[in-house]
């Protein structure tokens, strides 16, 4: 470069940096000033022999990060400080010891973060992408400010992206639309979340995108018209009235035009509204309710509203903080229009996202603003255990999801995601109301726990401490938090029972003349081919291994065939230890929603294994093919030939719950019901699905339908009831 061209990029430096300043959200003092003039310094020092692809100096980039977080997103000095400084310890000999030393552990907190995310190791086993996602969200539990500000890096990584390879563009316009945009969505940052779509599209689908902006661009003139036409008609109508307002038309996103295009299947120009109008508003906080019901009055005076597409926001705000009151109305010549109207403090809160929040609170510092939004986003991180994939699919299932909103027996009103159900809700008030719920009532009727709600029902829990979840409570919820609930109590579950399967096995073990130690426990496991001592112990606890099976057991043991046995199967330098881990055997495949076993052959397009997500394809001569959910011919499969799908799912055949109907006859008597009843809920892993009793001149019958894990616990239960004083007579009934 010559001298010129050095001077030259020293002053388009200099003033970006003075933009940086000029266009900060917040008002900086001296102080503020000089620690983001430190920070800048840093950088530019560090940075001065890099140069990004397009050639230009790579501070440029840093700069263009710290004005995302100051002007659209809106933190402080701080994140503006760690934001100029972002890469400095990945690139440079600069550590996070000598950045809390020159400046304060905050804002090397919140580099480490960043530094972190961007070494994230991959691990060949597991989707690599998934697993980043999953550490990086786990970043949040330290500083949310890490977060934003990845956001405001990923944004402009996607602004400037012209110079790579297409194939490099396509990677990172997919993990963008992924995640990032989720996630921007969830943190109310809905400008950037627009921008991250947008650019998402224009690098995974360029056509699509550049011919829906150019079709915007033909209408743009023609839309501006219609809009004033609008405008101007109500404006008149909003001054006379004392509203100080400003209205603007709103173009709709490529990407949302593009997704409205796919829902809907319909053309460019059959979507309807393309566009919406913004009335943002004046106000005290104490007049914003009545100010934005006043200007819904004058809008509708003038155009008929749609009352299906009315959406309230402002008594209820969404889970984000967004506020708004949104209505559509039948605009001139017959096109449907959408209408948002917001005050000042609502539009910015819409822009900015939860860093807005705190200007408007008395005494409440960004720091705090953000922890008191941080607990609200913690609940979706509880399972870090989790497999990749799953928790990455779970937390943006959460961050994407519609809203509804739900009202307590007292009043108070919950969100939850759409299409949650009654047991979600369960969840969402507490873990432990979720895991003891024995029933629900929506709107004062009783309804199954898998019953979705919608918005505006009053929903009432009922609660038993004897209630326990049960494997099938997995398929009655959406939410991650009732799902990571529900999975944590079973497993609890399994090994309670665990526990009292290794006191019998002990026992049965004596009375076999077989030692119990740790080399009987890792036979034992091998010899049942189960994954852990865990596994061995609960399928003991449940009656899934009868005494036979461990009289069959002791005496090949003491046979030299079982020695040969093991020798195959263990090495003599393998000592398995006893692992406490729950594994479940998905063993068994069921169809439909009655789990019905039926036969079946498994694609070779995509080769199923047990445990993979599978649905079944009825073909015309081969029966019932399985393919994998994520087969490559899964989409055309099920949207030429929906009727042809059949739910399909691998299930652990040893924890499988089965229907059985006992006939009850005998002598009737006080309390016989109650013995009766005690009984049953004494045996374990069975539960009443129904009971019909009767009495007739002193005879009483009685027919009760249970489930049960297998033949064993039932055996157990029918001669457990043959013992209760004037039972007569036991019988299983053979149902259809």
């Amino acid at each position: 470069m010559t001298e010129l061209e050095i001077e030259q990029e020293n002053k388009a430096i200099a003033r970006e940096y003075k933009e940086l300043l000029r266009t900060s959200y917040q008002t900086l003092n001296e102080e503020e000033k000089k620690l983001i003039r430190k920070a800048f310094d840093v950088a530019v020092d560090a940075h001065k022999d890099q140069r990004r692809k397009s050639g230009e100096a790579y501070i440029f980039h840093p700069i263009a990060v710290a004005k995302i977080v100051a002007s659209e997103i809106g933190l402080g000095p701080t994140s503006i400080a760690a934001a100029l400084m972002h890469d400095v310890v990945e690139d440079t000999d600069i550590t996070v010891e000598d950045i809390e030393r020159m400046f304060n552990p905050k804002i090397a907190k919140i580099v480490e973060g960043l530094t972190k995310i961007s070494k994230l190791e991959p691990d060949p086993d597991i989707s690599m992408q998934a697993e980043n996602y999953r550490k990086m969200l786990l970043t949040l539990n330290d500083d949310v400010r890490v977060i934003l500000i990845k956001i405001a890096d990923r944004l402009h990584n996607m602004q400037t992206m012209e110079s790579m390879a297409p194939h490099k563009q396509a990677k990172i316009a997919s993990e963008t639309l992924y995640i990032y945009a989720p996630l921007a969505h969830r943190l109310g940052l809905f400008n950037i979340k627009t921008q991250l779509e947008d650019l998402g599209l224009k690098y995974t689908e360029p056509e699509v995108y550049f011919e829906i902006l150019s079709k915007m661009k033909e209408t743009k003139q023609e839309q501006e018209a219609y809009i004033e036409s609008i405008t101007n008609i109500l404006k008149d109508s909003l001054q006379t009235e004392g509203i100080e307002c400003s209205m603007k038309g709103r173009p709709k996103s490529i990407f949302s035009i593009r997704k409205k295009m796919r829902v809907q299947n319909v053309s460019f120009e059959e979507v309807y509204d393309k566009f919406a109008i913004r009335i943002i508003y004046k106000s005290s906080l104490h007049d914003e309710k009545f100010i934005a019901w006043k200007i819904y009055s004058i809008v509708t005076d003038f155009y008929r509203p749609s009352p299906s597409r009315l959406r309230d926001w402002i008594s209820s705000p969404k889970s984000t903080g967004y506020e708004a009151l949104h209505i559509t109305v039948m605009g001139p010549r017959g096109r449907w229009v959408e209408v948002q109207i917001r005050s000042e403090r609502m539009d910015e809160i819409a822009e900015k996202g939860y860093a807005a929040h705190y200007k408007y609170k008395q005494g409440v510092t960004e720091e705090n603003s953000l922890d008191i939004w941080l607990n609200q986003l913690k609940e979706t991180l509880e399972d870090q255990n989790a497999n990749a994939v799953d928790f990455v699919e779970d937390f943006k299932l959460n961050l994407y999801s519609k809203e509804i909103y739900i009202f307590t027996p007292k009043g108070e009103i919950k969100s939850l995601p759409k299409g949650a159900t009654t047991l979600d809700f369960a969840f969402s008030i507490h873990s432990e109301v979720g895991i003891h719920t024995r029933g629900t009532r929506v709107n004062g009727k009783l309804v199954p726990l898998n019953h979705v709600l919608n918005s505006g029902d009053q929903v009432e829990v009922i609660t038993s401490q004897n209630q326990k979840p049960s494997i099938h409570w997995l398929e009655f919820v959406t939410t991650a938090r009732a799902k990571n609930k529900i999975k944590n109590a079973l497993n609890e579950n399994m090994k309670k029972i665990g526990e009292d399967g290794k006191e019998l096995l002990m026992r049965k073990m004596r009375h076999l003349k077989v030692n119990f130690d740790e080399k009987t426990i890792n036979e034992l496991a091998n010899y049942f081919k189960l994954k852990t001592s865990l596994d061995l112990f609960y399928r003991v606890g449940i009656g899934a291994i009868d005494n036979q099976q461990l009289k069959e057991f002791a005496n090949k043991k003491n046979s030299n065939s079982f020695l040969n046995f093991f020798k195959k199967t263990i090495k003599k330098s393998d000592t398995p230890e006893v692992v406490f881990t729950p594994t479940t055997n998905l063993d068994l495949l069921v169809f439909g929603k009655d789990d019905s076993k039926l036969d079946y052959k498994l694609s070779t397009c995509c080769n199923p294994i047990p445990g993979d997500d599978v649905f079944g394809f009825v073909t015309i001569n081969e029966g019932i093919k399985v393919h994998k959910k994520d087969c490559p011919n899964a989409i055309s499969m099920q949207s030429n030939y929906a009727y042809r799908i059949i739910q399909a799912k691998w299930i652990d055949s040893s924890a499988q719950e089965f229907n059985a109907t006992i006939k009850i006859r005998g002598i009737d008597s006080m309390g016989l019901t109650n013995e009766l009843t005690r009984v049953i809920s004494n045996n374990m892993s069975v539960n009443i699905r129904s009971i019909s009793l009767s009495s007739d001149a002193g005879v009483f019958n009685g027919e009760i339908t249970v489930i049960v894990n297998n033949i064993t616990t039932l055996n157990k239960l029918i001669s457990n009831i043959q013992k209760i004083d004037g039972i007569e007579k036991v019988v299983r009934l053979n149902t259809k």
